[in-house]
């Protein structure tokens, strides 16, 4: 038996678009989140169960989740495959009064299956089906107005190749997302891990993004970028619009490292860097949303792993 936990604790400051990316705010912004899951996972020679469950507190949203998922390998082990279920209840309290005591519930179902191919490959594909109801929109932004309703379907597909004569691990894996408000997205993913001395280890990596926009997304004002453009058949309370440069049609780079250390046999640590780039023209298959910012982060992440 597993029993596996963690704690988040992350701030946030700064403003807020109103809407695209224009500089005047909707709101500063400061805010504490704290998030903590556990699973448990049960072994057998046929396979595993495992049991999950997680919360996530914000001084204006509360997260709560339940999830199973169970494993079946094959007698040679060569094949494994999982089903997944879970359950997500959210629930909205604004600062801005927009909305109170507003919910969204979230259900998902998981399919995959993992196969070995050679004693170096490991080729794994997974299918997931979300269906959510409730308050989809962002009460901070100018005129947000989503459907209540939102269904997700992803598939993902991985591919591990180990280079025995380095201990190298080349990782690779495509993700293809589809929504209810016409939302695609494409993930491509590329990392490469490599050992080295002293329990050292290296970890180069690239993932490139792109998506459409979403049906009731509204472009930029061209004449006027400081206003939003209104649509002239607006019903309030009745159309569905959002200004939100995340529902655009973009695309992004992510480059990265990561560096590891194996201190003992049961404690690791690392420490990875990463810069994220996002503009409309890298949209693939055509021009993106027009008239938004650039936008550009850097993140440093450090991490602890004990093995019980």
């Amino acid at each position: 038996m597993l029993l596996e936990g963690s704690y988040v604790a992350d701030a946030v400051s700064g403003a807020s678009p109103a809407f695209h990316t224009v500089a005047h705010s909707a709101s500063q912004i400061t805010d504490r989140r704290e998030a903590t899951d556990a699973k448990l996972t049960r072994f057998w020679p046929w396979g595993s169960v495992k049991l999950g469950a997680a919360y996530s507190t914000e001084s204006d949203y509360v997260s709560k989740a339940l999830s199973v998922q169970a494993s079946v390998a094959t007698d040679d082990r060569n094949s494994t495959f999982n089903v997944g279920l879970g359950v997500t209840r959210d629930q909205i309290n604004p600062f801005n009064d927009r909305v109170r005591n507003e919910h969204k519930a979230t259900h998902d179902v998981a399919l995959g299956v993992t196969q070995v191919l050679t004693p170096t490959d490991l080729l794994q594909l997974n299918l997931t089906y979300a269906s959510g109801r409730g308050y989809f929109s962002d009460p901070y932004k100018f005129l947000d107005e989503r459907p209540r309703e939102r269904k997700q379907t992803v598939m993902l597909l991985r591919w591990n190749h180990h280079f025995a004569d380095v201990e190298g691990t080349a990782r690779s894996s495509y993700r293809y997302y589809v929504d209810s408000w016409d939302v695609k997205a494409h993930t491509l993913s590329l990392e490469y891990v490599q050992s080295l001395p002293w329990g050292w280890s290296v970890t180069p990596l690239l993932r490139l993004y792109s998506q459409g926009a979403a049906r009731f997304y509204v472009d930029v004002n061209p004449a006027s970028p400081s206003r939003p453009r209104i649509p002239g058949d607006y019903v309030p309370g009745e159309t569905q619009l959002s200004y939100d440069q995340r529902l655009s049609a973009f695309g992004a780079r992510t480059f990265g490292i990561k560096l590891g250390k194996q201190i003992t046999a049961d404690w690791q640590a690392d420490v990875k860097v990463e810069d994220y780039q996002q503009r409309s023209s890298w949209h693939v298959g055509g021009a993106g949303s027009p008239g938004l910012a650039t936008f550009r982060a850097r993140m440093v992440q450090l991490g602890v792993t004990r093995q019980f």
